[in-house]
C-alpha cells in the first residue's frame, strides 16, 4: 500500500490466504486509521453502473461498503476474516464470511462488484471469473487500491528502521517520487490479465483520482501496525518500529502530508 510496505506484487495462494486473513487482529484500529476512498472515485462508479446492487469484495470492516451505501447503493460483502466482518456488522452491512473464490452466489446478481485495497489478496482469474458470473450484464467491475509515496526523508528514515528490524522484509527506498507507482504497475497488470483470462469482460481501463492528507505523528503510527508488513510481526518488533519511525517524524516537526491517488482497474461485463 505504500512506501513503508513492500512493493505489492501479486503473492502466492498462501501468501493470499495468510496476509489477507491477518488484519482483522485488530479490526477497530483498522477501521479507524486506514484512509476512505475519494468521493470523486465513488461518484464515477455509481454513476457509471447500470444499478444500485453491489457485492463489495474483501470488504473488510466496510470503509468503502459504507461509502457506497452513502451514495444509494445496496451493499453485500465478502469477508474471509471473522473479525473484520463483525466489526462490518455493527454498522448494520449485510457481510457473509467467505474467501470470494469459495463463496456461493446462489443465484444472485449484481450490477458492480467492487474491491478496494483486497483484489490482490484473491486468485486475479478466478476472482475474475467468479465475478463475471454474478454481474449483470453492463455490470462493472471496480477493483482499487491507494497509491502514495512518502517525502524522500521520511521514506530514507523509515528504511532504516526496517533494515535494522526487519532484514527480512522486502521493503525498499523509492527511487524517486513516482516510483510507488511504478511498483503498483505489476499489480495492476496483473488485475487485468486475470480479468482477460477470465473472459466475459471488455476492455479493462484504469481511472486515477489524485487526492492528498496529512498526518501527525500519532496519526500515522495508529496507522502502521494494521500494514501487511506489521500484522504478522513480534508486539516487541512492532514497538521498535514505531519508536524509530516516530522519531523519524518528530525531526521532520511532528508531521507530514502524503500525496495520494487512487487507481482503479476496472471493466463492464459483456
Amino acid at each position: 500500500m505504500s512506501s513503508t510496505q513492500p512493493t505489492p506484487s501479486p503473492p502466492s495462494a498462501e501468501a493470499r490466504r495468510r496476509i489477507g486473513e491477518s488484519f482483522g487482529v485488530d479490526a477497530e484500529r483498522y477501521d479507524r486509521t486506514r484512509p476512505h476512498y475519494p468521493q470523486p472515485m465513488i461518484d464515477r462508479i455509481v454513476a457509471e453502473s447500470p444499478g444500485p446492487r453491489y457485492l463489495n469484495v474483501g470488504c473488510g470492516t466496510g470503509i468503502e461498503a459504507r461509502q457506497f451505501r452513502a451514495a444509494g447503493c445496496e451493499v453485500l460483502g465478502v469477508e474471509p476474516d471473522a473479525r473484520m466482518v463483525e466489526f462490518a456488522r455493527r454498522d448494520g452491512l449485510d457481510v457473509e464470511i467467505a474467501r470470494f473464490e469459495e463463496w456461493e452466489p446462489a443465484g444472485r446478481t449484481f450490477n458492480a462488484v467492487v474491491a478496494g485495497t483486497a483484489w490482490h489478496w484473491i486468485d486475479p482469474v478466478a476472482g475474475a471469473a467468479r465475478a463475471a458470473q454474478v454481474l449483470r450484464p453492463s455490470g462493472r467491475l471496480a477493483l482499487f487500491w491507494h497509491v502514495f509515496q512518502l517525502p524522500e526523508a521520511v521514506a530514507e528514515a523509515f528504511a532504516a528502521v526496517y533494515r535494522r528490524l526487519l532484514p527480512d522484509s522486502d521493503f525498499h527506498i523509492p527511487a524517486h517520487p513516482g516510483s510507488a507507482m511504478q511498483g503498483y504497475q505489476s499489480l495492476f497488470a496483473a488485475a487485468a490479465d486475470g480479468i482477460g483470462e477470465a473472459g466475459g469482460f471488455g476492455a479493462v481501463h484504469q481511472w486515477h483520482f489524485d487526492w492528498q492528507k496529512r498526518y501527525s505523528r500519532d496519526e500515522w503510527l495508529d496507522q502502521m501496525p494494521t500494514q501487511g508488513t506489521l500484522t504478522r510481526a513480534p508486539a516487541e518488533v512492532v514497538d521498535q518500529v514505531l519508536a524509530g519511525v516516530g522519531a523519524a517524524i518528530d525531526e521532520l516537526g511532528g508531521s507530514f502530508t502524503m500525496p495520494y491517488v487512487t487507481v482503479v482497474v476496472t471493466a463492464t461485463r459483456s
